[in-house]
Formats: structure tokens, sequence, C-alpha cells
């Protein structure tokens, strides 16, 4: 059985220079904030190039780069998956190509991009082979586990993931997809983790939204994450996720409520979310600004005030409040 899904990914963010180029010092100290932590080293794995990376604004060698970097800072020291989203087919075997010349121990794929046939408007139960192709092609070329990105225009309870007979039927038609990130409101995280579990072999449940790992603890649907909420609250989600390792219920409860669950829900805004994962990480001195490539939003005051206070409860450290003028 493969472990690579049964552990605890953080999806890297990417920091910009102010003519926002990689600022690649930049993000050789910030894969080595994760890398060099044993905490988080013993349970945890990067994922180098995933959505919070800005991977759809990348070029093929920008990927590469990125991955080159967090390969020379953290080989060894941890898992390293690394996403392999591109525009076309092609494109995305020739970087789940780069990614294995590079050692990754796994991919992380993501459904087709573009027109509204393969994106907004694709039925994944009636047409799974709008993604399972692209997923097959890299799966030939590459022969590495996998770890999927499901996300599609399906209705409730799945949205924005992928529905659940969709998923099983991926899940048995590529035998190396070992994790499947669970993109999905808490109704439909529970029937696609049950039909998971339904599976003849291991496919580990691996929750993103954060603000719900603690109702996901108590059912036992968790193996791992995959999930951008560790670019800005790792030491609290650690003593959260470790608190319930140890069966302490109490301490588990009493972190939650400290502040925790507060944070999470504000960054919890689908339509903010990379935004505040981002700000958040600036805020906490982690990455040098907060901004993304375009056409992604820039933050709110708002957004950085409520975030700064938040960051400020849960007693972890912060910028100095000047330094926010420059965002401002």
């Amino acid at each position: 059985m493969s472990t690579i899904g049964h552990r605890r990914y953080v999806a890297l963010l990417l920091p910009f220079d102010e003519q926002m180029k990689v600022d690649e010092q930049a993000f050789r100290r910030y894969v080595r904030y994760y890398a060099d932590d044993p905490r988080f080293a013993a349970e945890g794995g990067l994922c180098v190039n995933p959505e919070a990376g800005e991977i759809f604004y990348l070029t093929r060698e920008e990927k590469r780069r990125v991955l080159e970097i967090a390969m020379e800072e953290a080989h060894g020291k941890l898992p390293i998956i690394a996403g392999t989203w591109a525009l076309r087919t092609e494109e995305m075997v020739e970087t789940a190509r780069d990614a294995k010349a590079l050692g990754v121990d796994g991919i992380f794929v993501t459904p087709p991009g573009g027109a509204q046939d393969v994106t907004s408007c694709w039925d994944a139960d009636a047409y799974p082979e709008i993604w399972l192709d692209t997923v097959i092609a890299q799966d030939r070329a590459v022969d590495l586990p996998i770890i999927t990105h499901p996300v599609s225009g399906s209705d409730f309870p799945f949205y924005p993931g992928l529905p659940v007979g969709a998923a099983l039927h991926m899940c048995r038609e590529v035998p190396n997809i070992v994790g499947w990130k669970m993109t999905y409101t808490y109704d439909g995280f529970r029937i696609v983790a049950k039909g998971l579990r339904s599976l003849n072999r291991p496919v580990a449940i691996m929750g993103a939204l954060a603000s719900r790992f603690h109702e996901y603890r108590a059912t036992g649907m968790f193996d791992g994450t995959l999930s951008g909420f560790w670019t800005f609250a790792k030491e609290p989600m650690l003593d959260h996720l470790e608190a319930w390792d140890r069966r302490d219920l109490e301490g588990a409860c009493r972190i939650w409520d400290s502040g925790l669950v507060n944070l999470h829900e504000y960054i919890a805004d689908m339509g903010r979310l990379h935004i505040r994962y981002k700000t958040a990480a600036w805020l906490r001195g982690l990455i040098p600004s907060p901004f993304m490539r375009s056409p992604m939003p820039k933050p709110k005051p708002e957004e950085i005030d409520t975030i700064y206070n938040l960051l400020k409860a849960l007693n972890l450290s912060v910028i100095d409040r000047s330094d926010l003028k420059r965002a401002a």
C-alpha cells in the first residue's frame, strides 16, 4: 500500500518580487519553513505548483524551476508531489515528465481548463473521460503515485468537487491514484468519503477545507491533508491534529475554540480563498508580498485587517502594523 496519500501536505504558495517574477530566495526560505520543522516533516509533505501556487499563471519553464528549488531545499526531508496542470494534455504530460526527472514522489493532477465543455458545463458523471483521459496519459508517461484535485461544475452536494460516481470510476480506472483531495462541502465530503472507503484498495481521504477538520477527525474519514490552510496556520494546526492523534478530545476542542476555527472559517470563502491564503502568509512574515499574478484579485483593506486580528487572537507572530501600509 502506498503511504504517499497518508500525509499532511501543504499546498505551497509562490512569492513574487515587485516585477511579479518568481522570488527564488523568498521561495527557498518558505520551503525551509516546512522542511526544517521536525514536527511538520514527521507527518507532512510539500505540494509544489498547486492552484494555491498559481500554476494556472506559470509557464512550463517556471513550473520546472519552482520544483527544482523545492527539491534542492527539501528532497529527502519529506515527500514532495508536483502539480502538472497545463492548458493542453500534451503539456500536462511533459510537465509530469519534468517532475519525474527531478525526482518527485508523486504528481498532483487537476482537471482541464479552458472551454466551457471541459470546465463549467462539464458533466463529469456522463463524460468522465474529459479528465480521465488526461490522467491516463500522464500515468502512462511517468508511472508515479497520483493525488487528485477534483474540481468541476457539479451541483450540490458535490460542488465544487467531482460527483461520487465519476470519482470512484476514476479510482478504479487508474490504480496509481492513491489520494483524493476532498474539495467538497460537508455533505459531499461524507458521501465521497464513504464511497472511497468502499473501494477494493485504499485511496486516501485527504482533507482540504481546514474549517471542517475538527468534524472530519471525529468521523474517522481523514487519512491526510492537501490544504492551503497550512500556509499560514501551521503551528496551531499541528497542535490540533496532534491532540486528535493522542485521542485528547478536550485538548483538541480547546485549541479549535481558541480562535483557530474563526480564522479558518473567515479564510474559507471560496471566491476569495487563494488571495486570503497569501494575505495571511504575508501577515505572518512567511512571504514578502500578498500579491498574486493577474487576473487574480488583490486583498481588500478590510480583509487584511480582519485576517491580521484573527492571527493576533491566536497569538501567532505577525508583521508590524506599519508594514500593512505597503499593501494598502
